[in-house]
């Protein structure tokens, strides 16, 4: 009665359908002396996971904090930023610094500038204007439509 009862642990054991409890049986079967022979090639299996199981790693393994490398990617990105504020702010200054613009020594010239200026922007607001004025018809054809 037992060897069925192996056999059927041992099919339900390669089906994956084993209990702790049965492969715990499973093994003190296999662990014994008195195996049958149709199933002393299985002996082998079971006696590797008991020996396995008492084995130790004689390896120490070191554990890397995380303080450490968030420290360092704290202090890079510091860096980081202090050298693209500073380039920043060296661009501006030396850029202010070297176009010295607005200022004319000729009163005339500098009338004649400003009214270029004038004029671009003058031209470039009438373009607005007349995107605007699409609008208008838009309104007045949707009141025709939607009557009040």
């Amino acid at each position: 009665m037992e060897l069925n009862k192996i056999e059927t642990l041992l099919e339900k054991y390669f089906e994956g359908q084993t209990s702790i409890d049965e492969e715990q049986e499973l093994g003190a079967y296999f662990s014994s002396s008195d195996v049958a022979q149709h199933l002393k090639q299985y002996q082998n299996v079971f006696n590797y996971f008991s020996t396995s199981r008492l084995e130790e790693s004689q390896k120490e393994f070191k554990i890397k904090s995380k303080k450490s490398k968030m420290f360092w990617l704290s202090v890079a990105a510091s860096a980081s930023i202090l050298i693209g504020t500073g380039a920043i702010i060296y661009s501006n200054t030396t850029d202010s610094a070297s176009n010295d613009l607005g200022t004319f020594e000729n009163p005339e010239v500098a009338f004649k500038e400003t009214q270029k200026a004038l004029q671009l922007l003058s031209k470039n607001v009438n373009v607005g204007i007349e995107s605007v004025s699409y609008l208008n018809e838009f309104q007045d054809s949707k009141n025709l439509i939607f009557k009040k």
